[in-house]
């Protein structure tokens, strides 16, 4: 090992994905000088094992589902799709796995980049030790920002590392289709990829142990989402627990807790993400290695004054966008504190990261989509808020009936009903992930119901649903 200089900036970033990218360029372009650190490849999960290739394999699939809704089109959609030209789409997409794209627009930043495993060496200290074994010391003037995401979750089954389990990294980068996929877990990893390998070739079987797909939003999401799986192929079981799993002579073995055994080439978990500070020197400023990294709003560590934790590290929305929101407001934070400028850490303030709590958007790929933000109605519920669930069925919207004949989709809205504002909403269809934004911009923006009746939506559209959802709240 070789000890180099010491070297100080003004904010030193841990991570270089895009979260830890947005917030190096918001520091950098308020005049601190910023160093960051990443152990991997520049663009992080996201770029490479995530949100793109994920979507790139996805977009082929509901593409050719849209064109089966069509007459005229539906003929030519009906045959398999050509899963080498997918993939080599999907290879784009990720560059490859080659960040110099991403590392020369850090450079074009201004942005310093260091490449190695980043630890905390005590208050304002980070060590970078490099391929190599060259150690550079990093000092921050103002603020140390953790951007060191998460980590896929593997259950504790014995000799599981044995079968080479595939988690979401190896189902956004694999080679080719396996003929038998299993895929465990109920969540947006799981039903976008077994639709994703589904339509690519594989003859999947989707294990969720709990009652139904996609828990975390309005319970008719997750059942369109399972009845188009088992209606594309899928073998959906709920219920179903994976209690062993072994690989004999190449094909996985998965006993569930009714002693079934199902075979499988790949065997996919899906089951939750953990945060990556179990090495990181978390010790060495008196916090827990492996724990989530809270953070206030403004996304600084309680009992810090310097050290800031941003995207899927604090638990607080494990969404890339949600990520890159918080690292701007971090990015805001910091720049004033330097200046010795007052915050503004009121609800929906410059310093406050406030739509993590009420204003959280989020789309699953799925054919139907589903999109969805803020509270869903027992959410909503549980906060005490006096809320009335408003549903339409996309049916009554000449714009879905437009888009695809057997068009099947549902739209939810939550209001608030003492103060007249929407605390939730909620689409399922195909093309609903387009919606999701004018939804965002509702409920961030609390815009009341009477105001709501101005936003025209044009005919004939999905957008329409809107209008349809009004009308159902007036008339109820």
């Amino acid at each position: 090992m070789t000890e180099t200089e010491t070297i100080a900036y003004d904010v030193v970033v841990l991570g270089a994905g895009p979260v830890g990218e947005n917030a190096a360029d918001r520091t950098r372009a308020a005049g601190l000088s910023t160093a960051i650190v990443e152990s991997e490849l520049v663009g992080g999960e996201c770029s490479y094992w995530a949100c793109m290739p994920s979507k790139a394999l996805l977009r082929p699939v509901i593409a050719q589902a849209d064109a089966r809704r069509l007459p005229g089109l539906a003929p030519a959609a009906q045959g398999p799709l050509d899963a080498g030209a997918v993939l080599a789409r999907r290879d784009d997409f990720a560059s490859h796995w080659k960040d110099d794209g991403q590392a020369a627009w850090l450079d074009g930043a201004g942005v310093t980049l260091y490449r190695g495993h980043g630890r905390l060496a005590g208050p304002r200290t980070v060590t970078v030790t490099a391929e190599d074994g060259t150690v550079t010391t990093l000092t921050a003037r103002r603020a140390v920002v953790v951007a060191t995401g998460t980590r896929a979750l593997l259950p504790d089954l014995p000799g599981l590392a044995a079968v080479r389990p595939w988690t979401s990294r190896e189902a956004t980068s694999a080679k080719k289709a396996p003929a038998r996929l299993i895929v465990v877990g109920g969540g947006v990893v799981a039903t976008e990829m077994a639709t994703a390998w589904q339509a690519l070739g594989s003859r999947v079987t989707l294990l969720v142990r709990g009652k139904g797909l996609l828990s975390r939003m309005e319970p008719f999401a997750g059942e369109l989402v399972a009845q188009a799986l088992t209606e594309a192929g899928v073998d959906v079981r709920t219920g179903a627990s994976v209690e062993s799993v072994i690989r004999e002579n190449g094909t996985v073995v998965a006993v569930t807790g009714t002693g079934e055994r199902i075979e499988a080439d790949e065997i996919l978990f899906a089951t939750g993400r953990v945060p990556q500070t179990d090495d990181i020197g978390l010790d060495s400023v008196g916090l827990e290695p492996g724990s989530w990294l809270e953070a206030d709003d403004s996304l600084r560590v309680p009992g810090t004054d310097w050290l800031y934790s941003v995207g899927d590290v604090n638990h607080r929305a494990l969404l890339t966008h949600q990520g890159k929101y918080q690292a701007r407001i971090a990015g805001a934070a910091i720049a004033a504190r330097a200046e010795g400028a007052p915050l503004d850490e009121s609800p929906w303030g410059a310093h406050a990261a406030t739509a993590d709590h009420f204003a959280v958007p989020q789309v699953v790929f799925t054919d139907p989509e589903a999109a969805a933000v803020g509270m869903s109605l027992a959410e909503a519920e549980q906060a005490g808020h006096r809320v009335r669930a408003v549903d339409v069925d996309f049916g009554s919207v000449a714009g879905a009936s437009l888009y695809g004949d057997g068009y099947k989709g549902r739209a939810r809205m939550v209001v608030d009903l003492d103060e007249e504002i929407l605390r939730g909403v909620t689409f399922v269809g195909p093309g609903v992930g387009e919606l999701v934004q004018s939804a965002t911009v509702a409920v961030a923006g609390q815009v009341p119901l009477d105001r709501l009746w101005h936003v025209v939506p044009p005919f004939p559209t999905l957008s329409e649903v809107w209008l349809r959802l009004l009308e159902a709240y007036r008339d109820n």
